[in-house]
C-alpha cells in the first residue's frame, strides 16, 4: 500500500489529502471537504492534467498582447510541448473572447483560445 499527501487546488480552501493506493488504484481519498477534492486527488494521482494560460503577441491592434488559455485541461506530461507549439504563434485584432487562436495545440485535441477582448 502507498500514500501520497496533496494540497488541492480546485478552491481556495486547499485542503491537505492523503490518498492510498492498492496494486496503483486509488483505494481511499481522506482530507476532503467536498466533492472536487476527491475527484481531484484520483486525477492527479492517475492521469494529471493542467489548463495552460499565457499570452500571444496581438497584431494590428492598440494592445501589444491578447491572453490565452487551453479550451479544456492537458495531460501534464505535455505542457511544455503546449507551450513551445505557441511559440511563433500570432494573433490579429480583433480578438474575441474565445476565438480560437491555435488549434490541437501540439497534438493534443485541445485549442488555444482567447480569454479577452481586443481590438
Amino acid at each position: 500500500m502507498e500514500t501520497r499527501e496533496l494540497t488541492c487546488i480546485n478552491c481556495p480552501m486547499g485542503c491537505q489529502l492523503t490518498v492510498t493506493l492498492e496494486n496503483g488504484a486509488v483505494a481511499k481519498v481522506a482530507g476532503q471537504t467536498c466533492p472536487r477534492g476527491e475527484a481531484y486527488a484520483r486525477t492527479e494521482v492517475t492521469a494529471p492534467v493542467r489548463t495552460v494560460t499565457t499570452t500571444v503577441p496581438l497584431t494590428g491592434g492598440t494592445a501589444a498582447t491578447v491572453s490565452v488559455k487551453t479550451a479544456a485541461p492537458v495531460p501534464k506530461g505535455k505542457v511544455f510541448a503546449v507551450l513551445d507549439a505557441l511559440k511563433g504563434v500570432t494573433a490579429a485584432a480583433p480578438v474575441h473572447i474565445g476565438d480560437v487562436v491555435l488549434p490541437n495545440a501540439a497534438g493534443t485535441g485541445v485549442d488555444i483560445v482567447a480569454t479577452c477582448e481586443r481590438q
